[in-house]
Order: structure tokens, then C-alpha cells, then sequence
């Protein structure tokens, strides 16, 4: 028996050489600029862009870099503490948690959890918008597998606290600190970093100074596990 061969019209194949065309180029340079900053600090991020067109932030970005070696390891310890425990020993997904968020959501269906990691949260923050659909979703899982195999642990550590969303116009471990504390990120106290990291879920309604109830009970929690999960080292 012969298989019989499909004749697509002119048209429908010019548009999938097209696609081939453009989905081979999305590759290369998706990859090219994974490469890029793991040596070279971006910049500005899409969110600092959509942030800056909004009315909160006065169209202001705020923000200074500087080495993981200037923030202080309280703060590396707090977020790992409060966004993904398991950092240093995942490969950008920690199953377990999502497994646990799966049940936990499954159960309530309103102030549904998250279980994104620090990797997942730098590859959305540097490469993507924060909008919530699945394909972005998509994007997400492929920039977090990228940045796991093209940059160490301490690379994404060290993007992820330049990035991070810390207010209003407010971004990064040493504009946050700065801002908040009046002091450089590599002086900040436990107690100082447990309240920032207290924030990230909601950086632009929350403050680290000027606590609501939610705000103290998850930087007393954070203060408390700080000590009692593995200490983070690089």
C-alpha cells in the first residue's frame, strides 16, 4: 500500500515556512540572550517597563545594581525561606511544592497559592510580562530550564535580587534597602531582611516599615524558619 503524499495550496505552505523560519529564529535568540546575561546585567525588564506606564509609580524606575557580594546573606536566606526553600537543590521546578499547592488549591477557590520558584520568578521577570495565560506559562518554563543550564545558582540569585519588584518604582535588593532601611543591602539586619522578603508576594501594597497584619505574621514566620532551613551558600 502507498502512502499518499498531501499537497498543501502555495499559501498555506509559504505560511509554515514562515513559522519554521520564525520559530527556529526565536530559538537562537532566546538562547543568545539567556547566554548574554549570565555575564551582562539587563538592563531593564519588561515589568519595569509596564510599571513605568502606570499611574503608582509616577512612570519611575528605581533601581541600582550591585554584586551578590554586596547584599547582605540575610536577605539571600530570607527569600529562599519565603519564595523556595529548595533553591539550591531543584533544577528550576520543585515538584513537591507544586504537588502540595495542587492540593492545597483544590480545596479553596478563592486566594488561590503559587508555587513558582526563584528561578521560575527571574526567567518571568527578565525575559517575559507578568500576564497570567498559558502560554506565557510556556514561555516561563522554558526560560527557567535555559537560565538553569546556562547560569549557576548564584547568577540567579544574584539577578533575581536586582530585579525583584520591592514597591512602587522600586526595584532591587540596595534601591529597597536604601529606601526602606537608609542603609546599603549589604548591612541589613535578619529582622530587616525577613520584613522585605516579607513583602514580594505584594511589593506595591505591602511595606516592610510600615507593617499590616498579614506583613508581620509572615516576617515573624520568616524570621523564625530563617535559622532552621539549610543555610544558603554559593
Amino acid at each position: 500500500m502507498t502512502k499518499r503524499k498531501i499537497n498543501f495550496p502555495k499559501s498555506i505552505k509559504k505560511i509554515l515556512k514562515i513559522l519554521k523560519y520564525a520559530v527556529f529564529v526565536f530559538f537562537i535568540v532566546s538562547i543568545l540572550s539567556v547566554v548574554l546575561f549570565r555575564i551582562v546585567n539587563p538592563p531593564l525588564t519588561p515589568l519595569m517597563l509596564l510599571r513605568a506606564m502606570q499611574k503608582e509609580s509616577g512612570g519611575k524606575i528605581n533601581k541600582t545594581w550591585v554584586p551578590i557580594n554586596n547584599i547582605s546573606p540575610n536577605l539571600i536566606q530570607a527569600v529562599v525561606t519565603s519564595e523556595d526553600q529548595n533553591f539550591i537543590h531543584h533544577w528550576g521546578f520543585d515538584f513537591n511544592a507544586i504537588q502540595k499547592v495542587y492540593e492545597i488549591n483544590s480545596r479553596r477557590k478563592r486566594g488561590l497559592k503559587g508555587a513558582s520558584t526563584i528561578s521560575q520568578q527571574t526567567a518571568k521577570n527578565v525575559f517575559l510580562t507578568p500576564s497570567r495565560t498559558w502560554l506565557r506559562k510556556g514561555f516561563e518554563v522554558y526560560f527557567t530550564a535555559l537560565i538553569e543550564i546556562f547560569w549557576s545558582k548564584k547568577r540567579i540569585m544574584e539577578v533575581y535580587l536586582n530585579i525583584i519588584e520591592l514597591g512602587n518604582g522600586i526595584y532591587g535588593a540596595e534601591e529597597a534597602s536604601q529606601y526602606y532601611f537608609h542603609k546599603p543591602a549589604k548591612k541589613l539586619t535578619k529582622m530587616e531582611a525577613a520584613s522585605i522578603a516579607a513583602i514580594v508576594p505584594n511589593p506595591r501594597k505591602w511595606s516592610p516599615v510600615n507593617q499590616n497584619a498579614r506583613v508581620i505574621r509572615r516576617t515573624a514566620w520568616i524570621y523564625y524558619m530563617m535559622d532552621r532551613i539549610e543555610k544558603v551558600r554559593f
